[in-house]
């Protein structure tokens, strides 16, 4: 079960290297810091047939499971970490900001 967290509890981070008060844990995480991920920021999600898709062309609307407003998705590497607002970056580019992480039991 999944358990969400205000962005605001999370504090100001300081990065390991420049907080000689981390735990010796945090300083080693350093070493994944340069890890490149997939960020992922879904919109929404729709389910057709093939046929249906083939019949898409320029201009077509496909209806999504979202509604007007509603918070969007974001992944990390296919898992569902935050969700989100859509924002204007500039005049033509679209951003996301962060508004809750998603906090889930990882059993293994």
């Amino acid at each position: 079960m999944a358990d969400d967290m205000n962005l605001a509890e999370l504090g100001d981070a300081v990065p390991p290297s420049q907080d000689t008060n981390a735990p010796r844990g945090a300083r080693d995480l350093e070493a994944v810091y340069d890890i490149p991920v997939t960020v992922s920021a879904v919109l929404g999600k729709s389910t057709m047939q093939v046929s249906q898709l083939l019949k898409l062309g320029r201009g077509a609307v496909v209806e999504l499971d979202r509604k007007l407003g509603e918070a969007i998705d974001i992944y990390v590497n296919n898992r569902l970490v935050a969700r989100g607002e859509v924002v204007m970056v500039d005049d033509n580019r679209l951003g996301v900001t962060m508004t809750e992480i998603v906090k889930t039991d990882r059993a293994v």
